[in-house]
């Protein structure tokens, strides 16, 4: 039904109620709670309750959403890359969580760059945003090398956070 994306080592697949135990474990990794916050998300009913209100909604909505990065060599789900509409954010953010073992491979750059992709020619987003927290460096100059650029310190849900942006 939404389009499942492709790379050469990944295939990006719109998350549905399927990857359940999936989504519980990404969302309790310590960076996920350190860098994006706890979404409550205690046991498989809470995350098929979270697909079903925050995933499948936004695609219902827009036809794009959150998508789970597969490995192609072994299917394995390592993460998740998508486009968001986030409440408290005028515009389209584009994110990205990796499972601690997955990361540092070029997993996430492959992931977020096809992402981009897919905002601009397929979804015909014309400005792509982004947010990190200050000291999530990592994701910092993981926008910086798709091509984002930091345009702001914004404050989101009494977090302070740094605003990237992308024109097309």
């Amino acid at each position: 039904m939404y389009k499942t994306f492709e790379t050469e080592r990944l295939i990006l697949k719109p998350t549905d109620l399927e990857d359940a135990e999936f989504i519980l474990a990404l969302l309790n990794t310590p960076k996920w709670l350190q860098f994006i916050g706890d979404r409550n998300v205690q046991d498989v009913e809470d995350a098929i309750h979270y697909i079903n209100s925050r995933v499948l909604y936004q695609y219902e909505r827009l036809g794009y959403g959150n998508y789970t990065v597969i490995r192609k060599e072994d299917g394995v789900k390592i993460g998740s890359c998508g486009l968001y509409d986030r409440e408290g954010l005028e515009g389209i953010d584009i994110g990205f969580a990796f499972f601690p073992e997955f990361e540092g491979k070029g997993y996430g750059f492959e992931a977020a760059s096809r992402m981009l992709k897919a905002a601009i020619e397929d979804f015909s987003l014309k400005k792509i945003k982004a947010i990190t927290n200050l000291e999530n460096y990592a994701s910092q100059k993981l926008l910086e090398k798709i091509g984002l650029v930091k345009v702001d310190r914004i404050k989101m849900h009494n977090d302070e956070l740094f605003l990237f942006e992308l024109s097309v």
